[in-house]
């Protein structure tokens, strides 16, 4: 009776925390819908100008499009007008490529989180790699894994990309220089991506290892008789992952954040090299249709963390069992 009642407080608890993060993303995409829109504001220029597409338009065309569109009207009246396309899940149409902005979206989403899915795989390969390898070993062992972690979390991705690009590109031209069709130009855009981040989670995932190898079920383990390799994989990973998975939410935010740079440099399709061009032309219905897609997607994989959280977290299998 005692362990029923336990397993659903643990899962009313639970509800409440998706209510919380339901809540919590709503007020998310209210604050950047918010804030990109005055920030498109504040951009140079007048937005007339690439909608028309021509270089010298009458002012008599300018004056039709901010009668159409309502850029003469009071800025708290455009604003307003904005949230009322947006709750009726219109985001309207792109001014320079004259397409609706959800079609827009959905051509370009599959290459980004493409690339994003293939850096955080990267990510977690290379973590495990070095923590499960070099945690707690002989202290140059530890050093030299340490060191590799704190050099790679201070890499910008931007640089890397560059290099990357000079060194296996365009002098031992193992990879396409540019472009998104095929497996070979995914590899590089994803790993200048993925090291980075791998060197940030590495240090977080390797604290957290440490703890979990001096703990008394780890002694236990080994008096089982379990090879060292044994006794790290089945029993310590699991409890020295839950940091690193209560941060991929943040993750993949970071990945898709550093996509746009990426995307830019290696020349691929995506939303953020999108976004790079709709904010260079000022078309506010692009910017603000891909920046929520961003952020409601970072929403939705900081619940999925949450759950995935509760299912890894032997603690909390135990109480419910």
């Amino acid at each position: 009776m005692g362990g029923k009642m336990k397993k659903n407080t643990l899962f009313f608890n639970f509800l409440l925390q998706l209510r919380k993060h339901f809540i919590n993303g709503v007020l998310v995409l209210w604050a950047i819908a918010t804030l990109t829109f005055f920030a498109m504001q504040q951009m140079p220029g007048d937005p007339a100008f690439a909608i028309l597409g021509g270089t010298n338009p009458t002012a008599e065309a300018i004056a039709a499009v901010h009668e159409e569109y309502g850029f003469d009207k009071p800025l708290i009246v455009q604003y307003g007008m904005y949230l009322s396309h947006l709750l009726q899940g219109d985001l309207g149409i792109s001014y320079t490529q004259r397409l609706p902005v959800s079609e827009v979206i959905a051509s370009q989403a599959g290459a980004t989180f493409q690339l994003v899915l293939a850096a955080l795989v990267l990510t977690w390969i290379l973590v495990l790699l070095w923590t499960l390898t070099t945690t707690a070993r002989r202290s140059w062992i530890s050093g030299i894994g340490s060191t590799l972690e704190t050099v790679s979390a201070s890499i910008p991705s931007f640089w890397l990309a560059i290099i990357l690009l000079a060194v296996f590109a365009f002098h031992w031209r193992w990879f396409p220089v540019a472009g998104s069709e095929g497996i070979h130009s995914l590899i590089l855009p994803a790993f200048a991506l993925a090291i980075p981040l791998a060197g940030f989670v590495g240090q977080i995932t390797r604290q957290s290892l440490e703890i979990t190898l001096e703990q008394p079920f780890i002694l236990t383990a080994r008096l089982r008789g379990l090879s060292d390799w044994s006794v790290r994989w089945r029993h310590a990973l699991r409890h020295s992952l839950l940091p690193g998975i209560s941060l991929s939410g943040w993750a993949i935010g970071a990945l898709i954040s550093g996509s746009v740079v990426i995307e830019v440099i290696f020349s691929r399709k995506g939303l953020g090299r999108q976004l790079f061009q709709a904010v260079q032309s000022q078309d506010m219905p692009l910017v603000v249709g891909i920046t929520l897609v961003i952020a409601l997607t970072y929403v939705l994989v900081n619940i999925l963390a949450d759950v995935v959280y509760h299912v890894v977290d032997p603690r909390l299998k135990g109480e419910a069992a």
